[in-house]
């Protein structure tokens, strides 16, 4: 038998009866009387026979309370369970803490067992429905019961929530807390009374919000449920119009008979119900209860009771839990025409997601453009072939949460068909550089270290269908260097695509000055030697460098030119007749160092500005611009933003999401190549509101106020 009392501490109330006042009368036929014992508990010596005290129970805002639950054991064979409920589904052994304290102990002299909720400085919030519900191994009861906190009056001190007030446009703290997670009371959601007010356009909305996945079923219930029923004689109390119930959790059917003494039926679906594990027929007195364990979504269903040609009808809604994204969508950049796949898992197997593109949702109807596939617990966004239409924000979303990504479509990329290949002429021949790219309309530059090409009566630049030519008549000593070919729009694929050729001289009376090679390239020179008899070469390099000497010449050679290798190499020639020597100045270029990580200066609702400063090294060549890229904190995928080379220091990216946190990163390019990435820039989060110019910044008085503030939520048993 349970009973459950009252008891006030340190705030009594002069509304509250005494305990020995408190009335014992049994509410069922049958039951006997109360005995008063345990310093003023009420005791029932009937096992699991519910006693209500009074409703409601009043408590001014700081007060302490404590409800107790007594049970007689005389009859038990195992120790009974209690839990304590707010509301209709929040099981309270989760939030003890602070403000909530959970006891139980057995009375020996009595032989009683004794639960104890025990409400500490109670606030406003903690006001509402309660319930403890008692079970041993094939008995159950429960009793509800409400708490009203009064406020208390306002006074002069600190009202700590007006620190978190916006009194400015410079920053809203308010705002980084909701981004950060809030932790609110929630109210309780009946979808059926929902359901029966809403208008049928809403139908849909609704079960994606609360988790139905029989829609059809629904409204076919829904139509039963809003006609009233008869009036009965058989029936004291009847059942709800509907039920409901999460997934995995039992619910109670209950009625009440004019005769304690007449038989039941249980109906599921028309079809009578049999007693099973999961189904559990219970007769109290006057009261029927049908108990379903482990509720699934084959549960459910509408349900009757029976009493030869009475019935009284219910529906049971059983509600999945929320289905939470356990793998976010990734930004992606393609280009025209490649297939795109957005992939995002979730936290049960077979759950309804819903697609959206900039805020519209995606409907089966578009079938020739979407694809929607399912995969166990994954689902996928199919765009067999991209278009520019396709560029935009692309969300998931389930009941219990949402992902975002941005899809970047290209224009088609350039297929280089033929490379440049590098040349190695006589002097007073024509060297011709010749590439083939896919795209017959696209135009280019060619650079000459790095520097643009100008033609004139030697140097002649031709364009023909999808090949560009670079010809050079009469070559001289100044033409050796790094030739390149630029397609415009395409220069931050330089290194990848293009690699720049390099002439290899071999004048028979002399030597440049100066020789360049790429890092990482072999350097070879032909240097003629003539005498009688043949001279031999000599060196003062060694390592990397060598020299092969042959009748008429001998070549110079280094492997693998890297930075170190620049300088000046004295090549020396010799017989019995006499020496000669000549210098090579050696110099090579790279591409340039990594920048260091960028600096977010500015943040906005969806931008931000960014700086970085050239790197270090440039490679020996002039830096031609910049590439910048960004992820999302939690991603591995960069996503290129510009596709033309950035000049400056500084750009404006645009088109983020507020609330999520972002990284930048810089690469440095020259007429060689691309560089490593920067360092990732420090996290940063675009939040709407704050003046451009002025980040958003928290004084430590304030940082010390929010946690104080978010510790009180968190310890809060309705919060």
């Amino acid at each position: 038998m349970l009973a459950l009392i009252l008891k006030m501490h340190e705030s009594p109330i002069s509304s509250f009866k005494p305990l020995t006042q408190l009335p014992c009368e049994p509410t069922n036929p049958g039951m006997t009387p109360c005995s008063r014992s345990l310093k003023g508990k009420i005791v029932f010596r009937n096992p699991f026979i519910l006693e209500t005290p009074y409703s409601p129970k009043f408590l001014p805002q700081g007060g302490n309370i404590t409800f107790t639950a007594v049970v007689a054991s005389e009859s038990l064979l195992k120790k009974p369970t209690a839990k304590w409920f707010k509301g209709k589904w929040m099981d309270l052994g989760s939030k003890v803490g602070k403000h909530l304290q959970l006891h139980e102990s057995y009375d020996r002299t009595n032989k009683v067992y004794v639960f104890e909720m025990n409400i500490i400085d109670a606030k406003p919030t903690y006001a509402g429905g309660y319930r403890c519900e008692v079970a041993t191994k094939d008995k159950f009861d429960s009793c509800n019961f409400t708490l009203v906190v009064h406020e208390a009056p306002a006074t002069a001190d600190l009202d700590i929530r007006s620190t978190f007030r916006r009194t400015t446009k410079t920053l809203d703290v308010a705002q980084l807390l909701k981004n950060e997670g809030k932790v609110e009371s929630q109210p309780e959601v009946d979808v059926w009374e929902i359901l029966r007010n809403a208008p049928a356009s809403e139908y849909e909305k609704i079960a994606f919000q609360y988790g139905i996945t029989d829609l059809r079923g629904m409204l076919k219930r829904l139509k039963r449920m809003k006609k009233e029923e008869k009036k009965s004689t058989s029936f004291q109390k009847r059942l709800d119009p509907a039920y409901q119930v999460d997934k995995g959790q039992k619910i109670k059917l209950v009625v009440e008979l004019a005769n304690p003494d007449e038989e039941v039926k249980w109906l599921k679906n028309g079809q009578e119900i049999q007693v099973s594990g999961r189904y559990i027929f219970e007769s109290m007195g006057n009261k029927r209860i049908l108990t379903i364990n482990h509720c699934s979504l084959a549960d459910d269903a509408a349900y009757q009771c029976v009493i030869g040609e009475e019935k009284t009808f219910t529906e049971l809604f059983v509600r999945e839990p929320p289905i939470l994204i356990t793998h976010a969508l990734e930004d992606q950049v393609v280009t025209v025409g490649e297939r795109v796949e957005f992939e995002a898992e979730v936290s049960e197997d077979g759950a309804t997601v819903k697609w959206e593109k900039d805020g519209v949702e995606l409907t089966r109807e578009e079938a020739f453009k979407y694809r929607f596939k399912k995969d166990g617990k994954k689902h996928y966004l199919i765009i067999n072939e991209s278009t520019k239409e396709d560029n935009g924000h692309y969300k998931v979303k389930t009941n219990g949460g949402e992902s975002v990504a941005e899809l970047i479509v290209q224009e088609k990329k350039l297929e280089v068909y033929q490379s440049i290949a590098d040349l190695t002429v006589k002097a007073r021949d024509q060297a011709v550089f010749k590439c083939e790219v896919s795209d017959e309309n696209v135009k280019g530059i060619w650079l000459k270290n790095g520097k643009e090409v100008i033609p004139n009566n030697r140097i002649k630049i031709s364009h023909i269908g999808r090949i560009h030519k670079l010809t050079i008549d009469d070559v001289t000593p100044e033409d050796e260097a790094d030739y390149s070919f630029v397609p415009q729009g395409f220069a931050y694929n330089l290194s990848a695509h293009l690699q720049p050729p390099k002439i290899h001289l071999d004048c028979m009376s002399q030597t440049p000055d100066t020789i360049i090679v790429v890092a990482g390239n072999k350097l070879r020179l032909d240097v003629p030697i003539s005498g009688d008899p043949v001279p031999e070469p000599f060196s003062d390099s060694e390592g990397r460098v060598h020299i092969e000497t042959y009748e008429d010449h001998c070549v110079f050679t280094i492997e693998g030119a890297e930075k170190e290798d620049e300088g000046i190499y004295r090549v020396a020639v010799k017989n019995p007749a006499g020496e000669d020597t000549a210098n090579i100045t050696v110099k090579v270029i790279d591409i340039p160092d990594p920048p260091e990580a960028p600096k977010i200066t500015d943040v906005g609702e969806d931008n931000c500005i960014v700086q970085w400063q050239p790197p270090k090294y440039d490679g020996g060549q002039p830096i031609l611009g910049y590439i910048l890229e960004r992820k999302k904190k939690k991603s591995y995928r960069w996503m290129r933003l510009n596709f033309d080379l950035l000049k400056d220091l500084t750009y404006e990216a645009k088109r983020m999401i507020e609330g999520v946190v972002y990284e930048m990163r810089i690469y440095a390019v020259n007429s060689v190549g691309m560089s490593q990435p920067s360092p990732a820039s420090q996290p940063f989060m675009p939040i709407g509101e704050c003046r451009r110019g002025q980040p958003a910044t928290l004084e430590m008085k304030h940082w010390v106020c929010n946690v104080h503030f978010m510790v009180n939520m968190l310890t809060s048993i309705c919060e």
